[in-house]
């Protein structure tokens, strides 16, 4: 098993013609996701690396039934009405690349898929990944190994270097979920650790927060609300931030005493997550515990001793 996507799970690219939606459309069918169609409006009947190019996304389904996903690639002030209409047309994953989206925009967006049943991970998101069998995003997908390790996080980048160093140790992963970094997501850590809590698939779970936002506080609640029995390892960025500094990513605003380190790492460990100092205390950990086990996390072959 894996959450949110597997090998059946079918997807467009809405922007498949711009730059960035060329480049991520070879490498998902590189990936060998089911990417059956792109949306550009007014390029309808072109091809992208052999996909079919359609001008919304009603067109696309009519033809190809069985997308229920899409990958959303386009500048920030056509977001809105691309993933209102996605919505409408029966997308029932939407993953929003797209940075810096407009608050009010997310808002709309964020209600509108809960109001139509669906389900939205981003904006400012790298996507998701369930290794071996698909993903809807931009992660390099060779760096992610097949496991049972799940990854929540709000940075790509450092979901790329947990996963890659897990990988390299021989522990691989179930699903990767990049919630996103801007101000309003609509998944959050809380929404995806209920997925992982189910997924059989999934033995041991790694939350990778940063200041700033409530997602990881959330999370903690969310974990002693579910009496979560699956091992949790997490790392909060910018344990060194200084005070009232504006960071990279719109969500990293501390309010109201919460979204602070210590105010997330309190809570998590209050819900008996074990907090790591370091991406590299993470590997280090799930090691320990991989042993305790007898070797259930450990399913590649290392590539060092």
């Amino acid at each position: 098993m894996s959450i949110l996507i597997d090998q059946d799970t079918s997807m467009l690219i809405i922007g498949i013609t711009g730059k960035q939606g060329r480049i991520h459309c070879k490498r998902t069918l590189e990936s060998g996701t089911k990417l059956l169609a792109g949306v550009a409006p007014g390029k309808g009947g072109q091809e992208v690396e052999g996909v079919p190019v359609f001008n919304t996304v009603a067109e696309a389904r009519e033809k190809f039934p069985e997308i229920t996903a899409a990958m959303l690639i386009v500048p920030k002030q056509f977001v809105h009405d691309a993933a209102i209409a996605a919505l409408d047309e029966g997308i029932r994953l939407l993953v929003i690349i797209t940075e810096f989206v407009p608050v009010m925009d997310a808002l709309h967006i964020v209600n509108h898929a809960k109001q139509t049943g669906a389900r939205v991970v981003g904006p400012n998101t790298i996507g998701v990944i369930s290794p071996g069998k698909a993903k809807i995003g931009i992660m390099p997908d060779y760096i992610y190994g097949q496991g049972h390790i799940g990854i929540i996080s709000r940075s790509g980048t450092l979901t790329h270097e947990t996963a890659s160093n897990l990988t390299f140790k021989g522990y691989g992963l179930s699903t990767c979920v990049g919630i996103g970094g801007d101000s309003i997501i609509g998944m959050n850590h809380a929404d995806v650790l209920e997925y992982f809590a189910e997924d059989d698939d999934t033995d041991a779970i790694v939350i990778i927060g940063e200041i700033g936002g409530t997602s990881e506080e959330m999370a903690a609640a969310k974990i002693k609300e579910l009496g979560l029995k699956k091992p949790v390892y997490a790392y909060i960025a910018g344990m060194c931030a200084p005070e009232n500094k504006r960071m990279g990513h719109a969500g990293a605003i501390v309010s109201g005493g919460m979204g602070t380190v210590k105010s997330k790492v309190a809570a998590l460990e209050e819900a008996g997550v074990t907090v790591c100092p370091t991406l590299g205390k993470i590997v280090e950990n799930i090691a320990e515990y991989n042993m305790r086990t007898n070797g259930r996390l450990q399913t590649l072959k290392p590539q060092i001793d």
